[in-house]
């Protein structure tokens, strides 16, 4: 006698068909939850803005995700708040540059 057993993931949120799981780390805690690409689209849209500043502290980066989310500031972070402000950009005064900002300023500065 023949089985066949079919695993379908479901959506956590919305009950719907889930097209992956995503992993995430909150406080310590390890989470994991399955999710549409729509859904894990919008979860990845609302980290990206606190994963863009933060540091990593372990583990490996994702692979094929195509891009990197840590930026190493190449440039004397003087320069490059001289010219943010030069050119209308808001940078705090101390403390990380927003990769965003480091990557337009080198894009600007290239030989």
């Amino acid at each position: 006698m023949a089985k066949t057993i079919i695993v379908q993931l479901m959506d956590d949120l919305d009950g719907g068909k889930a097209d992956k799981t995503v992993s995430f780390s909150l406080d310590g805690v390890n989470y994991e939850i399955d999710l549409s690409e729509e859904n894990a689209a919008a979860l990845e849209d609302a980290f990206a803005r606190y994963v863009g500043a933060a540091r990593r502290v372990s583990g490996r980066a994702a692979a094929g995700r195509g891009r990197s989310t840590r930026t190493t500031v190449s440039s004397d972070p003087k320069t490059v708040r001289a010219w943010a402000a030069g050119n209308g950009i808001q940078v705090n005064p101390r403390g990380r540059i927003p990769a965003d900002v480091v990557k337009q300023f080198e894009t600007a500065n290239a030989s």
